[in-house]
């Protein structure tokens, strides 16, 4: 059908020509469905693909590249933890790896510069080593680049998708893929002595939110126990009041900065304006969680911070968030972010200042 057609003797006007960005995207396991519902209240339809089951995605916005990324700044998204823009796909074999490398060195704004190369493979991908060798081998047919190849502050990201029938890759800025960490995947070695994995949260989220935690002199930590929390803000050279009626790591009981109440969260009192950080990783119902701290907001100075996760144990995580959040809004507190960490599970994580 020809896009011009003649009316009354009258040539009509072409139509508007659609532009469309395609991304892969990325969510906690299971969470994929609240990204591609967040994706679709800021840009309308959304044609994606599963690429991993209730994980990663392929999405097809009617946007432009600019546009998308100005949306997500201006609207961070909870769920949605990665994007990667697909500029050049093929099908899934050694040769198409050829012509990305080809494409790769096309590309003028990647001479010279700082790049980092993330690489990730599907479920079955037609490549069978490792990513990491993947990535060399990439590395090493983009050498007439002259590039830094770089995992600390590159100028440009390199990300390619290695799916059992094809290939997606694209060039970005860090800050246009949400995360710079490959996929949004931060990780962290777990130390000698580490109290639980639960401390990678708050690792994570003075990494995401720039929480500048050191920079805090007294911290309540609500639900305590075993004390993964509260180990995280003694090394950071706080001092700390942890509340929970279960015992703490026998490493931390005889901590000359930490006060341990062995009592439930709603039978302490605190002075107005004792703390200046609260922070709260009980695994206890949202709403039963959220009236418990924001009993103990008095506490918590004016200026002061407060992290929290909140468990998402219902089928409307999207309605409970802002339940919570409205909880937490009418007790004076500014909701900074609202994010599903990599390191959360079954809940995100919640930063808050109080005015």
């Amino acid at each position: 059908m020809n896009d011009f057609r003649e009316d009354n003797g009258e040539q009509a006007t072409a139509p508007e020509t659609k532009t469309y960005s395609r991304y892969i995207c990325t969510a906690n396991h299971g969470f994929a469905p609240y990204a591609q519902e967040e994706l679709r209240r800021l840009f309308g339809a959304v044609k994606s693909t599963l690429l991993l089951p209730g994980e990663v995605f392929l999405a097809t916005l009617e946007a432009e590249p600019e546009e998308v990324t100005r949306l997500l700044s201006q609207n961070l998204p909870v769920f949605l933890r990665h994007i990667q823009p697909v500029q050049f796909q093929d099908q899934g074999d050694m040769s198409a790896l050829e012509r990305l490398a080809v494409y790769l060195s096309r590309r003028q704004e990647l001479e010279g510069a700082k790049i980092s190369l993330h690489v990730r493979k599907g479920q079955a991908s037609f490549w069978q080593d490792s990513p990491g060798e993947l990535r060399e081998w990439l590395q090493e047919r983009l050498g007439s680049l002259e590039a830094e190849f770089t995992v600390q502050d590159p100028a440009w990201v390199i990300s390619v998708y290695a799916d059992r029938d094809a290939l997606y890759a694209g060039v970005s800025r860090p800050e246009e893929n949400l995360s710079s960490w490959n996929g949004g995947m931060i990780r962290f070695r777990k130390e000698d002595g580490q109290i639980s994995r639960a401390k990678f949260k708050l690792m994570e989220a003075e990494k995401e939110f720039a929480i500048p935690f050191a920079g805090f002199r007294n911290a309540v930590d609500i639900g305590a126990s075993p004390g993964g929390w509260t180990s995280f803000l003694l090394e950071r050279g706080l001092k700390v009041t942890a509340v929970d009626p279960a015992l703490m790591h026998e490493s931390l009981r005889k901590h000359p900065a930490l006060k341990i109440l062995r009592k439930n969260a709603g039978e302490v009192k605190f002075r107005e304006n004792e703390f200046d950080l609260l922070v709260c990783d009980m695994s206890w119902s949202p709403k039963l969680m959220a009236k418990l701290v924001t009993g103990l907001l008095p506490s918590l100075a004016p200026g002061g911070t407060a992290v929290v996760t909140v468990k998402l144990m219902h089928k409307k995580p999207m309605a409970v968030i802002k339940e919570i959040i409205a909880m937490f809004e009418g007790e004076r507190m500014q909701i900074q972010r609202a994010k599903q960490l990599f390191h959360n599970r079954d809940e995100i994580t919640l930063y808050m200042i109080k005015y």
